[in-house]
């Protein structure tokens, strides 16, 4: 599985491939299958998709003591 980018990944598993949005749904399912918790697994759900609804994209920073 890779995704490329908004409604576009490759999945393939066995004789099943996926492209496009299938794939990037299959992809998102199998990420959070694989969260341990129940917690965990619905706070990734709703801000995925608070992320996917408003177009908003994630905070990136890297924090620490500079060198």
């Amino acid at each position: 599985m890779a995704t490329i980018g908004r409604n576009s990944a490759i999945a393939e598993i066995g004789r099943l491939r996926l492209r496009g949005f299938p794939g990037w749904v299959l992809w998102g399912i199998a990420h959070v299958y694989f969260l341990i918790g129940f917690r965990n697994r619905i706070a990734v759900l709703l801000n995925w998709t608070w992320a996917y609804v408003t177009w908003q994209r994630g905070v990136r920073l890297i924090t620490g003591a500079q060198i």
